[in-house]
């Protein structure tokens, strides 16, 4: 089971991401896991780090993980949850901070999401809508959001379900077969 959730900057949707993984975990068992792809770069992204691990309570595990999500998702084990927040930072730093091409980027993404499938890893992945807005006057930006929306498609390609976190409240883009206990919300 893959969900992807997408929403603006403090939209809600790591919080809404976490309460969903949470869930399965309660129905699946396993262990829980978050991926962090953020680094504490200053003191503000710290402050936001802690918040977030603070609210999230103890029992997870977590890794911290700039760019290699194939090497994180390895340590995972089958049919565990897990949560990846967020693939926009992966993303920036994948592209600016030594990870690869694009091309690089997009496979090892699509190889993450079949791995994941394939061992029964109920996945979530947060990512920011950056789309939204009119398109940006510089190249380089143009370019990086036009990877990001790569990788978004592809996920929500590969998804079982897509949702849109707006002010808080769920957009489900792509909903989920709620006959199906796997999947239920």
């Amino acid at each position: 089971m893959i969900t992807f959730v997408s929403g603006g900057a403090r939209s809600g949707k790591s919080r809404y991401a976490e309460v969903l993984l949470c869930r399965w975990h309660a129905r699946r068992g396993g262990r829980r896991w978050y991926l962090a792809t953020a680094r504490a770069s200053d003191a503000e992204m710290a402050a936001r780090i802690a918040r977030h691990r603070r609210e999230r309570g103890a029992g997870w595990h977590t890794l911290e993980v700039p760019l290699a999500l194939d090497a994180a998702l390895a340590e995972v084990s089958d049919g565990d949850s897990v949560l990846l927040d967020c693939l926009t930072l992966w993303a920036s730093q994948w592209r600016y901070g030594g990870g690869g091409s694009d091309a690089e980027g997009e496979a090892l993404l699509a190889d993450c999401l079949a791995a994941a499938r394939a061992r029964g890893i109920a996945l979530v992945v947060v990512s920011n809508d950056l789309n939204e807005d009119l398109p940006p006057e510089d190249a380089e930006t143009r370019r990086y959001i036009a990877f990001l929306q790569r990788l978004h498609r592809r996920l929500a390609r590969e998804a079982d379900r897509v949702v849109e976190v707006v002010a808080g409240l769920p957009i489900d883009w792509k909903p989920i077969d709620d006959h199906d206990p796997e999947t239920l919300r």
